[in-house]
């Protein structure tokens, strides 16, 4: 009875480190995957802050007094994009494009029109990660019309 208890503790002996071993190598492939998951998430979030945003602009221009000049709209719906849109640091300029048309015409009224072009693919707002552009889109396309009042 006691040589078996010496097999089991030495079968035991051999096996020592087996588990570090194992997590070891496992460990990279779960913080990648965590990542991707943070990464894509965050995508997902700043593509709702663009859509909101542009929303937030046509409507900023849409609301304005009579006698407002188109210039005037643009300046205030690219104001209410860029504030909208602060806290990712993001603004008009580098990697979006910001088109504002406050002469454009829906129907027989006066629209205003918001689109917004940011560049994920070449600018995306997180470190990249080697493989996950291939589920993350290269541009974040959103348009926004509002009927000026």
């Amino acid at each position: 009875m006691a040589g078996g208890v010496v097999r089991r503790r030495r079968g035991r002996a051999d096996e020592r480190g087996a588990a570090a071993v194992e997590f070891a190598l496992v460990v990279p492939l779960l913080l990648v995957i965590l990542f991707g998951i943070i990464s894509y998430g965050y995508m997902l979030s700043f593509r709702q802050a663009i859509s909101q945003a542009a929303a937030e602009g046509a409507r900023a221009a849409a609301v304005t007094l009579a006698g407002t000049s188109d210039v005037q709209r643009s300046a205030l719906a690219r104001t209410a994009v860029e504030e909208a849109l602060d806290s990712y640091g993001v603004d008009c300029t580098g990697a979006m494009t910001c088109t504002i048309n406050a002469a454009d015409t829906c129907g027989s009224a006066t629209c205003v029109s918001v689109e917004l072009d940011y560049n994920w693919g070449d600018e995306p707002l997180v470190p990249a990660l080697p493989g996950l552009g291939l589920v993350t889109p290269d541009h974040l396309v959103y348009r926004a019309v509002a009927q000026v009042s």
